[in-house]
């Protein structure tokens, strides 16, 4: 799979039309599981539905610069990078989340996106974007474990697989990078 999605992924962004459709279809239903693991956390009444999200992810993957795709993994790495950063803005845009007590940050614990009839104080995308910008800054590996495990939903073992350590390190630093990401959300919410 990875030799094919690599190659269809070279033929669109060189601008070759007939293999946009074979990669769309080779790469959607695993997009889909990512925009419905992320569209969870809105509220009922968002705007964004799940195959706007897919579709510009995929636009944004397609257009996007020249990656060497080291495997199917690596993709979908991107892809949920993607996806973070389109909910991020669209939330910036619209203005939905608010920020405030720190209500939503025990969604952290569970590793989980809040459900869709979560109330508004429930987490705040924005401020766990910023918190995750400067944990990138500190540590980059820390940083996209957050996004695997948050954003992605994948496991603890999955994870490590992704990150190329081991279950007991993604343990460990799941537990520091929750702590610290309470603490730097919460130091927000505070107004420092």
């Amino acid at each position: 799979m990875s030799a094919d999605l690599s190659h269809l992924l070279e033929k669109a962004r060189a601008g070759d039309d007939d293999a946009v459709g074979p990669l769309f279809t080779l790469v959607y239903d695993e997009l889909r599981r990512l925009a419905a693991h992320y569209l969870r956390a809105e509220h009922s009444g968002h705007t964004l539905q799940a195959t706007a999200l897919v579709n510009e992810a995929f636009m944004k993957l397609v257009a996007g610069e020249s990656v060497p795709w080291e495997s199917k993994t690596h993709f979908f790495n991107t892809a949920a990078r993607a996806m973070r950063q389109i909910l991020i803005d669209h939330a910036r845009t619209k203005k939905r989340l608010k920020r405030g007590g720190g209500a939503g940050l025990a969604a952290l614990d569970t590793g989980t996106l809040p459900p869709a009839d979560a109330g508004p104080d429930d987490l705040d995308l924005i401020a766990l974007d910023e918190a995750l910008t400067k944990l990138a800054r500190l540590d980059d590996r820390q940083a996209r474990l957050v996004e695997l495990r948050f954003f992605a939903g994948l496991t603890e073992s999955e994870a490590a697989k992704v990150l190329g350590v081991s279950r007991r390190t993604v343990s460990s630093e799941w537990v520091f990078v929750l702590a610290w990401l309470k603490k730097e959300m919460s130091s927000v919410d505070a107004g420092g």
